[in-house]
C-alpha cells in the first residue's frame, strides 16, 4: 500500500510538470501551444490547490501569446489540448487504479502501518487510514508494523474525519468458516486463553469462544489452570458442533506427534539395568510417575528407598528430575517399572559383620501387624518381633498390645540370615524367665490376685502376673452357686484373687481355684438341709425339666415339675415363695432334691395314719369288753355277739 502512495504522488507530479511546460516554451511555441486543461482531482483538497496553481499560470500564458497575432484564441477555449488527450486519460485512470473503493460495512485486509499503546493504524488502500483499538489484538502479542490484519468497516468518517475499522467484527464475520477449514485442513491456529472455566479453558479462536479441555492443555497433568489465563497459545480444532456451533481445541495435539516420535525412540532402545533421567509426573500413595521424555515409567512406593516410607512425597516432589533404572517392563513397552533405590547400595552390604545371634539391637517400630512388629535397626535393615516374643505370657494377644508404631525399643537378635536378609528379634528375652522359680514363687496353696484375660466355656484364663497364666475352672469358683458361663460370675479385665491348686511346669500352666478361699460349707449343709427337713425357698428360675430354688444360706436346690404341683392343684410360679421338702441330699455332687408336693401329701398321709390308729384302738377296746361279758351273757346274746364282731372284722379289713 506504500508503494501505491508513491504512484500517487509520481503522477502528480508528472501533471503538474506537463502544466507548467507550455509557459517555459513562451512565445516561440505559442503557435503550437494548447490550452491545458484542468486536471481532474480526486480529493476535493486537490482541486483547490490545482485551480489555485494553475490561474497564474494561465494568465502569464494568455499575456504572453496576446502579442501574437496569429495565436489561435480557439484552440486556448477548447478543452482538446494535444497534452491533456488521449495520455491525460491514461494517466488518470492509472491514478485511480491506485485507490481502493471502499465502502461501510465490508472486510477488506489491510496493512499495520503504525502502532501505540492503545491503537493500531490500518492502511486498507484507501484516501485515508483507519484506526484499530489494540484490546482487539490481544490474541495476538507479536503483532507488528507490515502485518497483514482482516478489518470490518464500521465508518468511512467519524466527526472528526477518521475512517473507524474494527479487527474483532471482521473476524466474528469470517471466524466460523476459518473455523471449519482449519478443522479441515488440520491447521494449527492462534488463540487466546480468556479465562478459565469448569474442566478446562475458555480460548479465542478467530473471535469464537472455543472450550479447551483440562485433559487437552498438555501431556502432562496441570496443577495450577490460572497460570495459563491471559495466554495466547498454538491449538488445533479437534471437534466442531455444527447445530450449536461448538468448537473444541486442543494444545496437547501439537506436541503428542513429536512426543510420539520420541517415545518410539525411547521405548527402542529401552533394557533392563538402563539408566535414565525423568521428571517426577504425578505422585500418588503408592507410587511415582516418572516421564522419560514422552514415556510413562512407574517407580512403586517399595522401590523409592530401601527404608520404610509412608507416602512417596517423603522422597520425592513433583517436578523434581532424578536419575532412575529401570527394573522391568512388558512385551509391548507400555507398562515400565522404574525403581530408584537400586541406584544406591543395598543396607544389608554394609550391615556391621561382627553382629551376631545373641546380641541386643535397638531400633524404631516402622510396621504394626497382628502378628508382629517390624524394627528397623538401620536404614533399610528391618527384623520381626513375632508377637510370642514379646512377652513370657502363653495367653493369645494382638502385637499392638505391646508396641506401636514410632516406639524406640530393645530386643535381642534371635536369628540372623544375611544371605536372605531376614532378622528375627525378641523382646521378653531381655528380662528374666518367671517360670524359671515358679515352685518357689507361685508353690501349691499360695494365694494371689490376677486379672481376668479371657473366659471359655469351661473356665477363666487369668494371668497373675506377666507370663503367669493359670486357669480356674468353672466348677472351682463357687461352692454353693451352679455356674453355667463364667460371665455370670466375673468380667474380664476384673481383679479375682485365687490359691494355686496344680502346676503344670511343662506347659506353663497353673490350675486355679476362687471358692478354695473359703471352707466347703457342705459340710455344714449336711447337717441343716437333712432329708425329709422342710425350708422356705423361692422359685428363681423355670425351664422344662423343673426348677431352680434359692434356700437359705445362699445354696439352691432342684425341683422336678411334678414336685412344683401346689395342693389346690396349680403350678408354681416364677418368684414364689413356697416350703420345700428336702427329698434327696449329696454332698459329693453338691446337689439338693426338693419338692412342694411332698409337704401337704406327707401330711395329709400322717393324718390318715393316726385317724387309723384311733379307730384299731377303739376296736381292740370293744372286742375285750365283749370277752369279758361272754360269761354273763345267754347262748341268744352270744350269737348277737358273734355277729357283731363279724361285722367289725369285715369293716376293719374293708378299711385296711
Amino acid at each position: 500500500m506504500v508503494e501505491n502512495k508513491k504512484e500517487n504522488l509520481e503522477v502528480k507530479e508528472e501533471l503538474e510538470q506537463k502544466e507548467v511546460a507550455p509557459q517555459e516554451q513562451q512565445a516561440e511555441e505559442a503557435p503550437a501551444a494548447e490550452v491545458i486543461e484542468e486536471t481532474p482531482a480526486v480529493e476535493e483538497k486537490e482541486e483547490v490547490v490545482a485551480e489555485e496553481k494553475a490561474a497564474p499560470k494561465k494568465e502569464k500564458k494568455v499575456a504572453a501569446v496576446a502579442a501574437d497575432e496569429d495565436f489561435d484564441w480557439d484552440a486556448l477555449e477548447s478543452e482538446d489540448e494535444g497534452f491533456a488527450g488521449q495520455k491525460q486519460n491514461e494517466l488518470e485512470e492509472l491514478y485511480n487504479n491506485t485507490l481502493n473503493t471502499v465502502s461501510e460495512k465490508e472486510v477488506l485486509e489491510g496493512t499495520v502501518i503504525s502502532m501505540n499503546k492503545r491503537e493500531v493504524v490500518v492502511d486498507i488502500g484507501y484516501k485515508s487510514d483507519g484506526i484499530v483499538s489494540l484490546n482487539e489484538f490481544r490474541y495476538n502479542p507479536d503483532l507488528k508494523v507490515g502485518d497483514s490484519v482482516e478489518v470490518y468497516v464500521e465508518s468511512l468518517e467519524d466527526k472528526k474525519g477518521q475512517m473507524i475499522l474494527s479487527h474483532k467484527k471482521a473476524r466474528a464475520v469470517r471466524s466460523w468458516d476459518r473455523v471449519n477449514e482449519a478443522l479441515e485442513k488440520d491447521e494449527i491456529i492462534k488463540g487466546y486463553i480468556k479465562c478459565r472455566t469448569k474442566g478446562g479453558m475458555i480460548v479465542d479462536v478467530f473471535g469464537i469462544e472455543a472450550f479447551l479441555p483440562g485433559s487437552q492443555i498438555d501431556v502432562k497433568p496441570i496443577r495450577d489452570y490460572d497460570i495459563y489465563v491471559g495466554k495466547t497459545m498454538e491449538f488445533k480444532v479437534v471437534k466442531i458442533n455444527q447445530e450449536f456451533r461448538n468448537v473444541v481445541v486442543s494444545h496437547k495435539a501439537l506436541i503428542e506427534a513429536e512426543l510420539e516420535q520420541q517415545k518410539k525412540e525411547i521405548i527402542s532402545k529401552l533394557e533392563k539395568g538402563q539408566v535414565l533421567e525423568g521428571t517426577v509426573k504425578n505422585i500418588t500413595s503408592y507410587g511415582v510417575f516418572i516421564d522419560l521424555g514422552g514415556v510413562d515409567g512407574l517407580i512403586h512406593i517399595t522401590d523409592l528407598s530401601w527404608g520404610r516410607i509412608s507416602h512417596p512425597n517423603e522422597i520425592v516432589e513433583l517436578d523434581q528430575k532424578l536419575n532412575v533404572v529401570i527394573l522391568d517392563f512388558d512385551d509391548d513397552k507400555k507398562r515400565i517399572a522404574l525403581g530408584l533405590k537400586q541406584l544406591t547400595p543395598h543396607p544389608w552390604d554394609n550391615l556391621d559383620a561382627e553382629l551376631k545371634v545373641g546380641d541386643s539391637v535397638k531400633g524404631k517400630v516402622v510396621v504394626m501387624a497382628d502378628y508382629g512388629a517390624f524394627v528397623e535397626i538401620a536404614t533399610g535393615v528391618e527384623g520381626l518381633i513375632h508377637v510370642s516374643e514379646m512377652s513370657w505370657s502363653q495367653h493369645l494377644r494382638s502385637a499392638q498390645d505391646f508396641l506401636k508404631v514410632g516406639d524406640e525399643v530393645e530386643a535381642q537378635i534371635l536369628t540372623l540370615d544375611r544371605d536372605e536378609r531376614k532378622m528375627s528379634l525378641g523382646i521378653k528375652q531381655l528380662k528374666q524367665d518367671p517360670w524359671g522359680e515358679i515352685d518357689t514363687k507361685f508353690g501349691v496353696g499360695s494365694k494371689h490376685k490376677a486379672n481376668v484375660r479371657n473366659f471359655t466355656n469351661f473356665g477363666v484364663f487369668v494371668e497373675i502376673e506377666e507370663g503367669v497364666d493359670g486357669l480356674i475352672h468353672i466348677s472351682d469358683l463357687s461352692w454353693t452357686k451352679k455356674i453355667k458361663h463364667p460371665s455370670e460370675f466375673t468380667a474380664i479385665g476384673e481383679e479375682i484373687e485365687v490359691v494355686v491348686l496344680d502346676i503344670d511346669k511343662d506347659n506353663r500352666r497353673l490350675s486355679l481355684g476362687h471358692k478354695q478361699l473359703e471352707e466347703n460349707p457342705w459340710d455344714v449343709f449336711e447337717t441343716i438341709f437333712s432329708v425329709d427337713s422342710i425350708h422356705e425357698g423361692t422359685v428363681v428360675e423355670l425351664f422344662d425339666k423343673g426348677a431352680t430354688i434359692a434356700l437359705p444360706y445362699g445354696v439352691e436346690g432342684f425341683a422336678t415339675p411334678r414336685h412344683l404341683v401346689k395342693e389346690d392343684g396349680s403350678q408354681a410360679s416364677l418368684d414364689e415363695k413356697l416350703d420345700f421338702k428336702v427329698i434327696e441330699f449329696s454332698k459329693a455332687a453338691k446337689r439338693i432334691i426338693l419338692s412342694h408336693s411332698r409337704v401337704f401329701e406327707d401330711e395329709k398321709k400322717t393324718e390318715e395314719t393316726a385317724a387309723r390308729k384311733t379307730q384299731a384302738k377303739q376296736t381292740k377296746k370293744a372286742v375285750k369288753a365283749v370277752k369279758d361279758n361272754v360269761e354273763k351273757t345267754t347262748l341268744g346274746d352270744i350269737s348277737e355277739l358273734a355277729a357283731l364282731k363279724s361285722q367289725m372284722e369285715a369293716e376293719e379289713n374293708k378299711e385296711k
